[in-house]
């Protein structure tokens, strides 16, 4: 016998909550018993056996049911109730990704003894740099594991607008759809995970650290139990959702100028693979006794140390004196200047330009 499961659903009038599930949701009646007079019956679709018995003990329960479209419901019809009270929630298959308007406002987060680290998936701990979420619309984490060895992790994708990973620390082995064998991420590494693309972390170093941007704040990760990667097909050029896959390899890349000359800049090449949705750079000071002023129109501007000290001046605002691991969100239109900068200042800026 195979094996197999069921879900019990009591009801007072079997008639009627057969009736309501066959006609109204769309399953259909796999058996029904005693013939003359039935007390039981089990009903199957969208995956689900479900056995409604007539009088029975339990709560009626809510089921979530992922379709497209139904031809015999309104499209208002999101939430239903059978005759024995189980509710039943339907929620489109395919949801589309949710932005949140959004509140930007200017948030300061500091690596000290005091920092919460949380446990997250697959043995990782999280550390929030955006703790306002910018009105939940922007997540910034500082993401590390401490023991070096094999990760728990599974195949899986993110439904996001935007997702970077910056490998601030350490190394790790991954695997990702459509690129070929699995890869070194080295520190100074960057990724751009595109919505909906397959991936997987192998095994890392000990003490790997990363910073790892995403919009929305709050998104779903899915796991694909069938998709098995490293894949049989390369296609490097591949388009998911909009965008490209980068590895932004640090050994070997350019710099060039920055905004100032007083600075210099590794660009990672996540603007032209987002089609100018944002930029992620690494910049180092060039010359030292600087002090530089900006104003940006921006929908969202973050900058974390990645070693050395520097002062943030934010008009209306106090500075701040900033150091290795600490990291600052500047709102839109913020004048706000740069200085008493280190020798060796390096910091990672991610900046999604206003449209």
């Amino acid at each position: 016998m195979n094996n197999s499961g069921e879900i019990v659903l009591p009801c007072s009038v079997l008639d009627d909550t057969l009736s309501f599930f066959i006609e109204k949701i769309g399953f259909r009646l796999e058996s029904i018993f005693p013939a003359d007079e039935p007390r039981e019956a089990v009903i199957i679709g969208f995956g689900l056996r479900l056995r409604l018995k007539k009088n029975g003990a339990g709560v009626p329960g809510v089921i979530h049911l992922y379709r497209e479209y139904s031809e015999t419901m309104s499209d208002d019809e999101t939430v239903l109730v059978a005759p024995n009270g189980t509710q039943i929630k339907m929620i489109k298959s395919d949801p589309s990704i949710v932005i949140p308007k959004g509140n930007q406002s200017l948030t300061v987060s500091r690596l000290n003894e005091g920092s919460v680290w949380k446990p997250g998936r697959a043995g990782m701990e999280y550390r929030d740099l955006v703790p306002d979420r910018q009105g939940e619309r922007f997540i910034g984490s500082h993401i590390r594991i401490l023991d070096a060895g094999p990760v728990p992790d599974y195949v899986h994708y993110h439904n996001v607008r935007f997702q970077m990973i910056y490998c601030y620390k350490g190394w790790a082995k991954v695997v990702y759809e459509d690129q070929g064998h699995p890869f070194l991420f080295n520190s100074g590494d960057c990724v751009l995970q595109p919505s909906g693309m397959r991936h997987k972390v192998l095994e890392n170093s000990s003490g790997f650290e990363v910073i790892e941007i995403s919009c929305p704040a709050e998104h779903l990760t899915l796991v694909d139990h069938d998709l098995k990667l490293p894949t049989k097909t390369i296609r490097k050029d591949r388009v998911f959702k909009g965008q490209r896959f980068i590895h932004h390899k640090a050994k070997g890349s350019p710099w060039s100028s920055w905004r100032t000359n007083d600075f210099e800049c590794r660009d990672t090449g996540i603007s032209l693979a987002t089609d100018g949705l944002a930029s992620v750079k690494v910049i180092r000071l060039r010359t030292v006794d600087t002090k530089v002023s900006f104003n940006h129109s921006v929908e969202f501007h973050f900058i974390f140390l990645l070693s050395g000290l520097m002062k943030i001046s934010c008009e209306r605002h106090q500075s701040y004196s900033m150091s290795t691991g600490d990291s600052i969100v500047i709102p839109s239109k913020m004048g706000h200047s740069l200085s008493e900068c280190s020798n060796d200042l390096e910091f990672l800026e991610v900046i999604f330009p206003s449209k």
